[in-house]
């Protein structure tokens, strides 16, 4: 191809550079946007959802018991969480109290048909009203 005038060099590409450059790139994206998960408190959030699904007995079903029921608002700075304890037990609860430096208040049995014994079926106080650091939150769990 050079041997015509004033043509220009052929382009060399290096495919195997490229792919690794590409992978690279999409693996250092996927960890920032896990670290800012983990940084906002999605990810514990995340898996515990996940390890509080896995059992087979659902969470509880009442009509007084709803999402806002187990769900808190926690305020962080100028940032409001919604943090939610629905199915839950106290094992999973409290590291979360104790991300959010929150305090246990009152733990109390509620017989509830058709939910896991142990599990969170009400918080107090519970969404729409908001929680700060230092706050107190009552437990009410189900009794079976």
């Amino acid at each position: 191809m050079n041997q015509f005038a004033n043509s220009a060099e052929s382009p060399d590409f290096d495919a195997p550079q490229i792919v690794r450059r590409t992978r690279r790139r999409r693996t250092v994206g996927i960890a920032a946007v896990a670290a800012a998960l983990i940084a906002a408190g999605g990810g514990t959030a995340l898996a515990t959802s996940v390890a509080s699904n896995s059992g087979s007995t659902p969470a509880a079903t009442s009509t007084a018991v709803g999402s806002d029921a187990t769900t808190i608002l926690y305020v962080n700075g100028s940032v409001t969480v919604p943090v939610d304890f629905a199915g839950m037990d106290l094992v999973l609860a409290k590291p979360l109290l104790e991300k959010t430096q929150t305090k246990l208040g009152t733990v109390t049995k509620k017989a509830v048909t058709g939910c896991k014994p142990g599990s969170v079926i009400e918080v107090s106080p519970h969404a729409p009203k908001t929680v700060k650091k230092g706050d107190t939150i009552n437990f009410v769990l189900c009794s079976g």
